[in-house]
């Protein structure tokens, strides 16, 4: 896990989605929900998750559960983690900026503590692709004809 960068998160029966994430002091670490922030659906209510990892081969490595525990702002873990967060963060503004935007109630900034051994992992990962039909989502758009200033006429 301290290699990795995206994670999938599962979180009750809900399928499961891709998060970018960061490997602290022996737990994952999250950050989501605000405005400009990654989707993180169920995870605010949650006090449980399942945690899939891939290897460097593309494939799924380990699925393990977690404890799922959300830090809050002036709390001793936040302090500690949300700087180096912010400062691994590729898409965003300065780190100080970041952490003051994470200050907000509705971004969830969770830490994914190993709760006990590998649900999945070696022989018993499954031998099927588990791909389902793509979810309904908003972000569907209608898709325009090209833009042409003149209008091309075939030669006889």
């Amino acid at each position: 896990m301290k290699k990795a960068a995206v994670a999938w998160l599962t979180v009750g029966d809900n399928r499961a989605y891709p998060v970018w994430c960061v490997w602290l002091d022996g737990a994952l670490h999250v950050v989501g929900d605000g405005a400009g922030e990654q989707p993180l659906p169920g995870l605010a209510t949650a006090s449980r998750a399942a945690v899939t990892a891939r290897g460097d081969h593309g494939g799924r490595v380990v699925t393990w559960p977690a404890q799922v525990h959300r830090l809050r702002p002036g709390d001793e873990a936040w302090t500690a983690v949300v700087p180096q967060l912010a400062a691994k963060r590729l898409n965003g503004p300065g780190g100080e900026e970041l952490a003051r935007r994470w200050e907000s109630p509705e971004v969830l900034v969770c830490r994914l503590t190993p709760d006990g051994d590998p649900v999945e992992a070696g022989p018993t990962l499954p031998d099927t692709s588990l791909s389902a039909p793509v979810p309904e989502t908003p972000a569907v758009h209608r898709v325009r004809r090209p833009f042409r200033l003149h209008r091309v006429r075939k030669r006889p």
